[in-house]
Parts: structure tokens; C-alpha cells; sequence
């Protein structure tokens, strides 16, 4: 999800170039004024409750010149409101806005000017028996009837789509089942918030969670305002690192929000019980529903919700083998495609021009065309996945993904701190983790109401020096090797203490050769650069079962296996592959006490310990990587 503070520095955007010459933005606020009616309604859903809906229509619409819905179901606001107001945009990309639909959007149950009570990620009910039985696939359900009955001249087609938080009400409208929906584009999706978002493996996500105001407060009655601002605590600190340890332990961080519904709902479910796994929308998109074609859109580097997109991609994939499902990963932070930057730049690296271009243009446009207006641009393939090499930095087309004809690759974290396809001899390396001095995930975390995305692809040589990392490297590759799928994990480790977190990281080794490129950050040198690719933490007291957290037996030698999530990146001849471990990356992630606790939410100073962690030679990372008859063009 976008955090606030994120999201309205868009909104303001526009503001400042106020003055300016006649922009792009003002050119297309300009033509949909020309161009649409703008219509806002009520509509009624099968218990009564009304969500308020913006409707605009083009103005040439007829019965020789139908249009089909395009709809946005949003919690964020369908502002703006009155019928006097126009957004410059209707949708994020003016190739989709200038192509022209019905395009809807809606305020969900509880937020801004609809009625009802807001849940976060409402629980889908498979079967609905009475008017009471609701959840978001029957408001998109009942909002499409209204629609099709209501808005005349339209052809019979609803197009669904949404990025981040609203990723995740596309994709249970297309639970709904409803003839009418021919494409759906869940964007950056939220597919379950145990794994994403606030959580990841379990870990509390605390960078975001000063977010919690946006999702956690009740409005008491429909509004146009942004009532949770009252709610945002009042931080004078510059210095987010030292602010961020004060709030350890969290009950610190949960003074500042007693009153906020979702973090009291995080702190009674520490663990995936039924709270978090009802609300998951993975496990229903099974064959019992029939889905429309499927255009899943996500970022490399997106810091939020890559996990969703995804999940969502391979479990239709695997359960749903005859729905028309593709998937799109770019070099893209969240929702980064979704705004053209030119020369495309995420973090200090660039990776080409005009790329969220070329995803609207040649991906997105050409899927509405074709499942809502039935319009096939000539020369144009869909492809099974589309997908950015971040090291080649190009577009590749493959026929389908997961890949099949790769080659399995394990490499092994030697003690000498090699890493090597070659089995090692018996060994260790070993650290001492504080959790009252815990690993920056990023250099120089100034922050205290958002994050910094561009960890995703920064250099980590800032942690080189601390003995609380370890970090094995391979010899200069000889050749190019190209990883794509997930990368597996596979620890054996032991601890002094009865908990520990494992923060891996995937590191692409830049020679000290390498140059700058046209668009490097000034006072950045790529020589000697030491690019994220993936990382991700695990909770270790979770190795057997989420729902079920053990504590670990001190000093006991311990298997540990988990994923980090897909890459597609080729690590060139003269690089190296490195892996650094860590079992902190702080303020990103929450400080693990190493003391097993039943509740981390309601742990005391006094758990907190440290601990002497040993990573043992036999453990390894397993990916896939290209074989030479590769099925990508």
C-alpha cells in the first residue's frame, strides 16, 4: 500500500505547477472536462448500505458507440467530489484515459463518503446465504448490476483494476463471479498481511507502521475530509533511527495508538491464526470460480507488495490453468509504472528510458482494448509474462513462467566465507547479535513517517564493517548467470537464545572498474557497488508453522527454509554473486528480543538479550537459472 504521506504528495504535485506553462497534467485535466459527464450516485448493495459512486461517461457515447466500465474501487477517497469537479486524470496513464470508457470509482464500505463499517481486507465468504452474507466481491457484484441496468449505451463489458490496497479489490471483484467482468489488473495487489505490507514472515514491518492512523481509525459518518489526520502522532525527532529504538519494545510504538482498530487487531494476533488466514485471499482463487482474463502488474523493487502480485499470478497459474492470466514485473518501485520518470532511475541505478511507457502503451492499453472494446491492435503478442532482466536491463517475452527449462543452482556459504557450487567441509562462521545495537537496513535512516524503497537496490557496502553481518562472495563469474523463480533458502544455524531473525540478502558485486552511467547521483560511484537483488527476513520461531511459533533449543544445531520472492536478473561476466546475512534490519523490521516470547507486542525491556548466533557451512541458497534454450525472446 501507498502510505499516506506517500500518496498525498501526489495529490499535491499539481499544486506546484501552478504558474507554470500549460503542462501535460492540465492538457488532460482539460480533455476530461471536454470529454466526459460527470454523474455521482448512491448505489445500494443487497443489505442496504450505500456506497457512494463517481461515474464519468464520454460524451460521445451512443447505441452506435458503446462504451464499457473500467472501475476503481478504492479506499483512499473517489475525490474529487462534486459534480463540478474534475480530476485531471481518470486513470494514471492518458493512453487508458484518452482511449475513453465509463470509468467508475467508488468509496469501499466505511471510507470517505460510503456508508458501513470499514474491515481491512474484508474476509470473502464463498457462500453467501442471505442478504447479510457480504464482502467485497458482493459489493462489486451489486455495483455492476446497478451499473449495467443504470447507465445506458454501455456494452455489456466491466473492466477491474486497482494498485496496492486497491490491487486487492480488484481481484475479489473477480471472486464475484458476475458474466459481465472480461479483464481485471490487480497492480501491486495486497494478498494477505501476514506476508506483506505490515508483516513480513511475521515480522512486524514498523517503518510503515506509523502509516496506522489511515487504516486503523473509524470515520464516524460519510466524509470528503481526511478524518484520521487528528489521529497521526505528533514526532518532533529528526534522528528516525534513535526515535525508532525508543519505540522498542513495542509497546512503546503502541502508546501512540491505543486507540487505533488495526494495530489493537496486530497485537491480539501475533501469529497467522484464523484472523489473518481468513482474510487472505490466496486459498479462494481456486477452479470453483470461474475468472476473466487476469493482467497481474508488479515491481522488482517494490518494497510493499510484491509478495501479492506474485502469489496471486502463480496460484491462478497452478489452480486455474484456462484463465488467460499474465504476468507483468518491471524495474519498478510500488506502482512506479504508473507515473513515467523519463529516464528511469530506481534508487542510484538506472535502467532504461520511458519504461512505465511502454508498459502502458503496449501492455496495459492492448489489454482493455482487447477484453472490453474487443479491438486486437495488429502485430501485438500476449505474452505468458513479460518480464525485466535487472541486470541486462531489457524486456524479455517468455511463453510461460515459472520457467521449466532452467537449471537447478545451489551455492553454499563456506566458512572461509566462499560462496561456491562446491559442497564445503564441516564449519561455521559466527557473530554476536545486540538487539540495543541492531544492522541499519539502510544508510542514514533520517525518517519517522515512511520509509526508504530504494533499499531494494542500494549498495550495502555501508555494513561491510560490522561484525554482525556476515557477507561470502563468490570469484569473479566468468561468465554471465542468469537467476530466475525464487530463491530458497536454506539455513543451518544455532543460537544462544531461544529466538533469532535471519535477514538475507542477494547481493549482484560490481567490479572496480565499473563505470558511472549518464544519470548516476552525483557523489555516487558504481565501482565497487554493491547492488541489492532480494532480500527478505524470517522469524525463526516460525520455522515449522506460522500459526504455531516454537522456541528454539539453545545451541542446538537447526534447519531453517524459506523463500525470498522471484527474481529475474542476470549477473554479468566480471561481477560476483554475494549473500550477507543479518538478524536485524532495523527500523525496517522490528527488533526480535531473542528470547522466545508468546506475544512480541506485549514483550518488556528485559527480554531483549543477545545472542551468538553460528551460520554453519552447510547451508546454502537455491535458485534457478537459464539454461542456453531458454523460451524468452
Amino acid at each position: 500500500m501507498k502510505t499516506f504521506l506517500s500518496a498525498i504528495l501526489l495529490v499535491l504535485l499539481p499544486l506546484m505547477l501552478m504558474g507554470q506553462k500549460l503542462t501535460l497534467a492540465q492538457q488532460d485535466s482539460a480533455f476530461v472536462r471536454e470529454n466526459f459527464t460527470k454523474q455521482e450516485v448512491y448505489i445500494t448493495m443487497r443489505d442496504g448500505i450505500r456506497l457512494f459512486t463517481s461515474i464519468y461517461i464520454p460524451k460521445d457515447i451512443s447505441s452506435e458507440n458503446p462504451y464499457p466500465f473500467l472501475i476503481h474501487r478504492t479506499c483512499f477517497g473517489s475525490s474529487p467530489y462534486g459534480l463540478n469537479n474534475y480530476p485531471k486524470l481518470l486513470y494514471y496513464s492518458n493512453h487508458v484515459m484518452r482511449e475513453k470508457f465509463i470509468f467508475i470509482k467508488q468509496d469501499v464500505r466505511g471510507r470517505y463518503m460510503s456508508e458501513g463499517i470499514f474491515t481491512n481486507m474484508r474476509p470473502f465468504i464463498p457462500s453467501k446465504k442471505t442478504s447479510k452474507d457480504v464482502d467485497e466481491s458482493s459489493d462489486t457484484y451489486d455495483t455492476i448490476e446497478w451499473l449495467l441496468k443504470n447507465i445506458p449505451n454501455n456494452n455489456g463489458n466491466v473492466g477491474l483494476y486497482g494498485i496496492s490496497y486497491t490491487g486487492f479489490y480488484a481481484i475479489s471483484g473477480a471472486l464475484s463471479g458476475h458474466s459481465a467482468i472480461k479483464a481485471v489488473s490487480p497492480q501491486a495487489p495486497i494478498s494477505d498481511f501476514f506476508f506483506e505490507d505490515f508483516h513480513h514472515n511475521g515480522a512486524f514491518v514498523l517503518a510503515v507502521g506509523n502509516a496506522l492512523p489511515v487504516f486503523g481509525i473509524h470515520t464516524p459518518k460519510p466524509t470528503e475530509s481526511h478524518w484520521f489526520l487528528a489521529h497521526f502522532p505528533e514526532i518532533k525527532a529528526k534522528d528516525g533511527f534513535n526515535w525508532y529504538k525508543s519505540m522498542t519494545p513495542l509497546q512503546n510504538f503502541g502508546k501512540l495508538y491505543s486507540d487505533n482498530f488495526f494495530w489493537n487487531e496486530i497485537i491480539e494476533h501475533p501469529n497467522y491464526d484464523d484472523f489473518w488466514q481468513k482474510r487472505s485471499i490466496i486459498p479462494h482463487l481456486n477452479p470453483h470460480i470461474k475468472m476473466p482474463p487476469i493482467l497481474n502488474v508488479g515491481g522488482w523493487f517494490d518494497a510493499e507488495d510484491m509478495v501479492g502480485v506474485l502469489d496471486i499470478y502463480k496460484h491462478i497459474e497452478k489452480h486455474n490453468a484456462a484463465v488467460s492470466n499474465t504476468l507483468i514485473m518491471g524495474p519498478f518501485g510500488h506502482g512506479d509504472w504508473s507515473r513515467e520518470q523519463g529516464h528511469h532511475m530506481q534508487g542510484n541505478i538506472y535502467f532504461g528510458d520511458s519504461l512505465a511507457t511502454f508498459f502502458q502503451q503496449n501492455i496495459e492499453l492492448v489489454f482493455y482494448k482487447k477484453h472490453l472494446k474487443n479491438v486486437i491492435d495488429k502485430g501485438t503478442v500476449a505474452p505468458k509474462a513479460c518480464l525485466f532482466d535487472t541486470g541486462k536491463k531489457e524486456w524479455t517475452n517468455f511463453a510461460e513462467y515459472p520457467v521449466k527449462d532452467g537449471v537447478g543452482l545451489d551455492l553454499y556459504l563456506h566458512a572461509d566465507k566462499k560462496l561456491s557450487t562446491v559442497p564445503p567441509k564441516k564449519g561455521f562462521q559466527e557473530y554476536i547479535s545486540d538487539p540495543k545495537n541492531p544492522v541499519p537496513y539502510a544508510e542514514g535512516v533520517f525518517e519517522t513517517l515512511d520509509f526508504l524503497p530504494d533499499y531494494m537496490s542500494d549498495d550495502q557496502r555501508f555494513v561491510t564493517h560490522r561484525k554482525d553481518v556476515l557477507t561470502f562472495q563468490t570469484e569473479e563469474l566468468k561468465n554471465d548467470i542468469t537467476f530466475i523463480g525464487e530463491i530458497k533458502v536454506s539455513l543451518k544455524f544455532s543460537t544462544s537464545g531461544t529466538d533469532a531473525d535471519f535477514f538475507v540478502k542477494v547481493i549482484d558485486g560490481y567490479p572496480q572498474n565499473e563505470p558511472n552511467s549518464p544519470y548516476t547521483p552525483v557523489g555516487i560511484k558504481l565501482a565497487g557497488y554493491q547492488q541489492m537483488v532480494r532480500s527478505e527476513i524470517m522469524r525463526a520461531k516460525f520455522r515449522n508453522s506460522f500459526s504455531s511459533p516454537e522456541p528454539l533449543v539453545p545451541n542446538l544445531k537447526t534447519n531453517l527454509d524459506f523463500r525470498l520472492q522471484d527474481v529475474y536478473h542476470t549477473f554479468k561476466k566480471g561481477h560476483s554473486i554475494m549473500i550477507q546475512i543479518q538478524s536485524s534490519a532495523f527500523p525496517l523490521f522490528d527488533i526480535n528480543p531473542q528470547k522466545f516470547v508468546n506475544n512480541i507486542y506485549k514483550a518488556n525491556e528485559r527480554d531483549f538479550q543477545k545472542a551468538t548466533i553460528k551460520i554453519f557451512s552447510e547451508s546454502k541458497i537455491s535458485v534457478n537459472i537459464l539454461s542456453n534454450r531458454t523460451n524468452g525472446k
